[in-house]
C-alpha cells in the first residue's frame, strides 16, 4: 500500500514544500485519522515513511492501531525543488520565468536550480520501494511518501512513460493505493488515489465522446 501525507499548510496554498519540514494541518490530521480508522483492521507487516515530518506524522497516526514502529528512508522523500521551496506557483512563474517554462514543458528531466529531476527522484523511489518488497515477499506493507514521488513509482511499476507522470496521475492528500507486486518485478495496481474515507463527493471529471 502507498500512501501520500495528509494536508499540509503548504499544499493548501499550492506552494512547492518538496524538501521543506512541514507539519500536517488539522485537515490533513483529519484525513490520516480517517485513513487509520480505515486500515486498522487489517494486517500490516511494517511500515516505511519518508523521513520528513508531514509523512512521518501520517504514518505514525497509521501505525497506532497496530503498535508498530515506522522506519524512515531517506529515498522516500519528496521531490526538491530548489530556489522555488515555499513559493506559490504564480510565483515562481513570475520570479523564474524561464525555468517554470522548462519545468512545465518537461518536469522528468529538467530541475530548477538548487532542485531535483523527476529522473532523480524515480532512481531513488523505486530503489527504496524494490528494498521494501525483496524484504517483504508475500506480506502487506504500508509506505507512506509524497506526491511526486509515489506517482514516479506507480508509473514505473505500470511501465507508464514517466515523463508524463504529472499529467497522467494524480495523488491527493492522504489518498490510498493498493499494488500487488509479483516476484519478477512488474505489479498490478488495485486501486488508486482513494480517499473515500474522508470524502464521499467525486471530483468533477470530463467526458470524452468518440
Amino acid at each position: 500500500m502507498l500512501v501520500r501525507h495528509g494536508a499540509t499548510v503548504l499544499s493548501a496554498e499550492d506552494r512547492f514544500a518538496g524538501s521543506s519540514d512541514v507539519q500536517l494541518g488539522d485537515e490533513g490530521r483529519m484525513q490520516a485519522e480517517r485513513l487509520a480508522q480505515r486500515l486498522a483492521t487489517g494486517s500490516i507487516a511494517a511500515i516505511y515513511a519518508s523521513p520528513l515530518l508531514r509523512a512521518q506524522e501520517t504514518a505514525t497516526i497509521l501505525a497506532r492501531p497496530h503498535d508498530m514502529t515506522v522506519t524512515a528512508l531517506d529515498d522516500l522523500r519528496e521531490i526538491a525543488h530548489g530556489r522555488w521551496e515555499g513559493l506559490r506557483r504564480e510565483e515562481a512563474a513570475t520570479m523564474y520565468p524561464e525555468e517554470y517554462a522548462a519545468w512545465e514543458h518537461d518536469p522528468f528531466n529538467f530541475a530548477p536550480a538548487g532542485g531535483e529531476s523527476g529522473e532523480r527522484v524515480l532512481e531513488r523511489g523505486v530503489r527504496a520501494f524494490r528494498e521494501i518488497v525483496v524484504a517483504h515477499p508475500g506480506e502487506t506493507v504500508l509506505v507512506v511518501s509524497h506526491k511526486a514521488t509515489i506517482r514516479l513509482i506507480i508509473a514505473h511499476v505500470l511501465g507508464i512513460d514517466p515523463r508524463g507522470y504529472r499529467d497522467r496521475l494524480d495523488q491527493l492528500p492522504a489518498c490510498l493505493n493498493m499494488i500487488d507486486m509479483y516476484q519478477d518485478g512488474t505489479g498490478r495496481l488495485i486501486l488508486l488515489n482513494d480517499v473515500s474515507h474522508y470524502t464521499w463527493v467525486p471530483r468533477q471529471t470530463l467526458a470524452i465522446c468518440t
